[in-house]
């Protein structure tokens, strides 16, 4: 018995101990935060803008664009955010600009969530042949994106953080539309949709949005040790905005948003905003029942950006507290999935297409028909059965983030946020590659363009699995407490 009672004793002292332990290093746990901007501008031209299904060159940059990144460490853990100003960066680009910061910086490439804006007006980002500009802009990416993760990493200093959120939901709007009977035009594989992507604006042809929106815009705010701004990263659930003078670069809304942040924040030289892609694989900027006046080159980039920061300087002015004693965690998964396969009479559809040589039946073809015959015969083709695709969860005290590598549907984004273990969720489109649109199950039952075999890559569950992967991570991180 006295044995018993003096190891009772013992392990309370120890049990003590270890709790006294455990909250001196939380109560002593002090963040620091490095921001950086690296621009990644083209240095030749033209080079091609691959976004859309025509060739397109840019001979100028209208504006800078700028590979962001955000570096924070509490002492235990070191990771970097970063924002690229690209339609999509592949993950093979990706990899070996993480393979270059984590030599120089010796932070984990697991530990290192890139995200791209998806710009439509942006270089490509992985030519390994073809025009030369093109392949020297390979080089120009990789090194740019490293450079931003290195030099925000040699920026650490102490900081303090918050997050908040502000609505701005006349910008986003839902693109898939009902339309009224009979207005339905053929898809690309000759059969009919229940919705369509960006129907125009008639009143006469549109019903109704097939999907929500999500208006919110969501801050991260980091401040110096003197309490000024250092950097914001921003989120928001809207595609780009578009609207530029042919034969020009730039980086859209994103890239107007982080030139226009300082001033609404009245921030020293060295602040670094940024503003990241959401769950916004459905929405545009298109007010379907509204007739929008003209706009000149890029005035309606100026003005959702200018909207956009003012909507970002209000959530940053109700943050309470910022604090430097927050935690910092991250996992990464890899999550296999399937391609998607045209069933055989899909695939004889595409061929019959695809042999046609009467250029008046070509015409009658309806739109696509031809770009998405090809894409049908290249999936029966492709050699691979599966793709591993990367998540990552990141926990910032009270605020989760979570990063998929798609086109993300709104209504993915906000279910994550709406059965999150944390109180604030920021869900960010694009993160680690770009592998086509994410719909939901449902969506893929309505059809529409995002549902199109070619456009969307993988197996029609996938917003299932990926949901509930980064469910499962979020658990993980609020558990570590």
């Amino acid at each position: 018995m006295m044995f018993k009672r003096t190891f009772s004793a013992l392990a309370y002292i120890v049990i003590g101990l270890s709790t006294s332990i455990a909250i001196s290093a939380e109560s002593t746990r002090m963040l620091r935060v490095g921001a950086s901007a690296i621009d990644i501008t083209p240095r030749e031209f033209p080079i091609g803008m691959p976004g859309g299904f025509d060739a397109k060159f840019a001979k100028r940059a209208h504006d800078p664009l700028h590979a962001r990144a955000l570096v924070l460490d509490d002492g235990t853990t070191t990771l970097a955010m970063v924002v690229v100003d690209n339609l999509g960066v592949g993950p093979e680009v990706l990899n070996e600009a993480k393979a270059i910061a984590a030599q120089a910086t010796k932070i984990p490439v697991d530990r290192m969530l890139i995200s791209s804006t998806h710009t439509h007006s942006g270089p490509p980002s992985n030519a390994t042949e073809g025009p030369a500009p093109a392949i020297a802009y390979r080089k120009v990416l990789v090194e740019g994106i490293g450079e931003s993760i290195i030099q925000a990493h040699s920026k650490l200093r102490p900081a303090t953080i918050g997050f908040a959120s502000s609505p701005l939901p006349d910008e986003v709007f839902n693109r898939r539309w009902y339309l009224k009977l009979g207005k339905m035009p053929l898809n690309p594989f000759g059969k009919l949709d229940i919705v369509k992507m960006n129907p125009g604006t008639n009143p006469d042809v549109l019903d109704r949005p097939a999907g929500p929106t999500d208006p919110d815009i969501s801050v991260i705010s980091v401040l110096d040790e003197k309490r000024k701004p250092m950097a914001l990263f921003a989120n928001y659930a809207l595609h780009y905005v578009g609207g530029m003078a042919p034969e020009e670069l730039s980086a859209d809304y994103f890239g107007e948003f982080a030139r226009v942040m300082p001033s609404r924040l009245r921030s020293g030289e060295n602040f670094v905003a940024m503003m990241s892609n959401g769950a916004s694989g459905d929405i545009n900027n298109i007010p379907f029942l509204v007739n929008r006046p003209p706009r000149e080159p890029f005035e309606q980039i100026r003005i959702v950006a200018q909207k956009a920061a003012d909507a970002a300087w209000l959530a940053q002015k109700k943050i309470e507290q910022h604090r430097s004693d927050v935690k910092l965690d991250m996992l990464e998964r890899s999550v296999t999935l399937r391609y998607r396969r045209p069933s055989a009479d899909q695939l004889a559809e595409a061929k019959a297409v695809l042999e046609i040589k009467d250029p008046t039946a070509i015409e009658r073809l309806p739109r696509l028909a031809l770009n998405y015959a090809r894409n049908t015969v290249n999936a029966a083709n492709r050699k691979e059965e599966s793709i591993a695709v990367t998540l990552q969860t990141i926990r910032i005290g009270d605020l989760a983030v979570v990063g998929i590598p798609f086109e993300t549907f709104v209504e993915i984004g906000l279910d994550l946020k709406d059965r999150s273990p944390f109180p604030q969720t920021m869900v960010i489109g694009l993160a680690n590659g770009r592998h086509g649109y994410l719909p939901t199950l449902a969506q893929h039952r309505l059809g529409g363009y995002e549902t199109w075999l070619g456009t969307n890559q993988v197996q029609e569950d996938t917003s299932e699995i990926l949901k509930k992967a980064s469910l499962e991570m979020l658990e993980l991180l609020r558990r570590n407490d």
